[in-house]
């Protein structure tokens, strides 16, 4: 009995600094969610931002809201097993989950009207890891930061400012060299003649531990054919889904998955700047699309496709745009879904949001 005091003081002293943890992890919990800093970038402000006037469309993905889904394999020839130990990496076949889509809020949205394209993929290995990956057909983002992006949709939306989008492209020069792309570029008809990029720089382990930064490409097999956006405008609103549906019955289509790995000194917190083309480069293995799927009932259609979600051997670099997208994501994911009896599950006139 002589012990008490002690046990007792013990015992304040235990709780008190649970308390304390408890109070920490709160407030931590709350200056990252932005209440205690009203003017503090957050994800739920970036998905509103992304939001049409009209307000979004319920059920659907608050960006690339227009897509279809498809199954396939990744055909792994080994090679870039000497960058990474992912299980994906290894020579073999593995499932894939995927959707092309379209950078867009508006699932309706003519096909002809949207420049930029997307690709999405889940690839399962063996042991059940995954690795999701989202990428677009740009060779480099419009901005530097996230920041940077929640302030182009502000600009974009600012109806009260006729200088805005001027005033945001002098303070953020690389924006103008993507317009510059966006402008030049060629255009092609079909999802299974781009080329999808990540774009972000993650960090690959091989098995002795090396590290290396890279980024990687899906480089179509079919040959990019240029058309016009008047040629595109005549195909009708939805031809991308129609014609990778036909593509693929018609045969498997298929992408090179290309890994550049940087050189010391090239930019990997800044997806705005595309590394020299004359980087080291290892051919991955083949994405092989195998069937195509209706979103509305699709494969694809409850997937995040995060892109923190990553195996053994890949880890996210100190580029700041995947932390700040899987958030974002996961806000959009959670509000789709909780509006899934909005969700048109046979979208009227065939179309495939």
């Amino acid at each position: 009995m002589a012990d008490r005091p002690t046990s007792n003081a013990s015992t304040v002293r235990s709780l008190v600094l649970i308390a304390v943890v408890v109070a920490a992890l709160a407030a931590a919990f709350a200056y990252t969610a932005g209440w205690l800093s009203p003017g503090r970038l957050t994800p739920a402000k970036i998905v509103n931002g992304l939001a049409p006037p009209g307000g979004a469309a319920l059920g659907f993905r608050r960006n690339h809201a227009k897509g279809i889904c498809f199954t396939g394999t990744f055909e792994s020839n080994g090679g870039a097993a000497t960058l990474s130990k992912a299980p994906m990496f290894a020579q073999g076949s593995y499932p894939v989950t995927g959707r092309f889509n379209l950078a867009t809020a508006d699932p309706k949205a003519p096909d002809a009207t949207v420049r930029v394209r997307g690709l999405s993929l889940r690839i399962v290995g063996p042991d059940g890891s995954e690795w999701r990956t989202a990428m677009i057909d740009a060779p480099f983002f419009p901005v530097a930061t996230p920041q940077a992006f929640y302030a182009l949709l502000q600009a974009s939306a600012d109806k009260n400012d006729p200088d805005a989008m001027k005033n945001f492209v002098a303070a953020h020069p690389e924006f103008g060299t993507f317009v510059g792309w966006a402008g030049s570029a060629p255009w092609t008809a079909s999802y299974a003649q781009d080329r999808y990029n990540s774009l972000n720089s993650f960090i690959f382990t091989n098995a002795q531990g090396q590290e290396q930064p890279v980024r990687w490409s899906f480089v179509p097999a079919a040959q990019p054919e240029a058309v016009s956006p008047d040629q595109l405008k005549a195909k009708g609103p939805d031809f991308l889904a129609t014609d990778i549906t036909q593509r693929v019955q018609s045969a498997p289509q298929r992408w090179t998955l290309v890994i550049t790995a940087a050189n010391p000194g090239d930019p990997t917190a800044d997806p705005s700047k595309a590394w020299p083309e004359d980087r080291r480069k290892v051919e991955a293995g083949t994405l092989v699309v195998n069937a195509i799927e209706p979103e509305a009932d699709g494969p694809c259609r409850d997937l995040n496709f995060d892109p923190t979600v990553l195996p053994s051997g890949m880890h996210v670099s100190d580029d700041p745009f995947p932390a700040a997208r899987s958030a974002a994501y996961s806000v959009s994911f959670n509000r789709r879904t909780a509006e899934d009896k909005d969700y048109p599950r046979h979208p009227a006139g065939g179309a495939t949001p």
